[in-house]
């Protein structure tokens, strides 16, 4: 692992800082020099080639020993002053090859460019589509959402008014049970009428004494005079069984 960061921190630096900055140095200067223009043009245009071919071929052949160390050696390889390896690798290898078949490259990437504009096209319109029809779905649920919120505080608001008039028929109910209970309690209530009879029976010499209050408590007059008819009538029986 730790060689492998190093490998790549040294293609890093070597395949494209230290490149790019001798790069920048020749297209500043005053009278720059078509050859050293050309070299750095074609070192870049290699690299960029290799860019695309080591994401295909690291698959493959990644596993081989000093994988690594073999790129960084190509790269150093390629700009190396006593070397500069550029010039062959292009004029011999990549000329010839991008060279032979420029017009068949040149009419793919055409096809490819307007296969790409009619994918942008037609995703595009998906995308505008579907988009519209999920904005009208959008505002069809917020319709009916704000729609049902409407019809709960209606109906809140008129469960509330019930629950306010059936609170003050209610209370007004009670108001006017209040004095009816106040007056029921305020009346006296009524003595009932009482009746009190005693009779006293003593020994056959004594006459029979009834007493009968009414109401008010106190005696009859007339009871008192049937007593005292009753008690002479009594005396006379007496007298008459003494002398037979």
């Amino acid at each position: 692992m730790l060689g492998d960061f190093i490998t790549r921190t040294l293609l890093m630096v070597l395949g494209y800082a230290y490149p790019a900055f001798e790069c920048y140095k020749t297209v500043e200067k005053n009278k720059v020099e078509i050859e050293e223009l050309r070299f750095w043009c074609q070192y870049w245009i290699i690299v960029a080639m290799l860019s695309v071919t080591e994401r295909i071929a690291d698959i493959f052949i990644s596993w081989l020993p000093m994988y690594g160390e073999m790129k960084l050696a190509f790269i150093i390889y390629l700009w190396y002053p006593k070397t500069k390896g550029t010039g062959y690798v292009y004029e011999v290898l990549l000329r010839p090859v991008v060279a032979k078949h420029e017009t068949d490259i040149d009419r793919k990437l055409m096809e490819l460019k307007a296969r790409a504009w009619d994918l942008v096209a037609f995703y595009w319109q998906h995308c505008a589509n579907f988009g519209q029809t999920t904005f009208v779905q959008m505002l069809q649920f917020l319709a009916s959402q704000s729609s049902r919120v409407s019809s709960r505080g209606s109906s809140q608001k008129e469960e509330e008014e019930g629950s306010q008039d059936s609170s003050s028929s209610s209370s007004s109910s009670q108001r006017r049970s209040k004095p009816t209970r106040e007056s029921s309690k305020k009346r006296p209530p009524a003595t009932p009428t009482t009746t009190t009879i005693n009779r006293d029976i003593s020994q056959p010499s004594n006459p029979k004494h009834v007493q009968v209050q009414a109401e008010d408590g106190h005696p009859d007059s007339k009871a008192g005079e049937d007593g005292d008819s009753e008690s002479k009538i009594h005396a006379a029986r007496l007298r008459l069984r003494r002398s037979n």
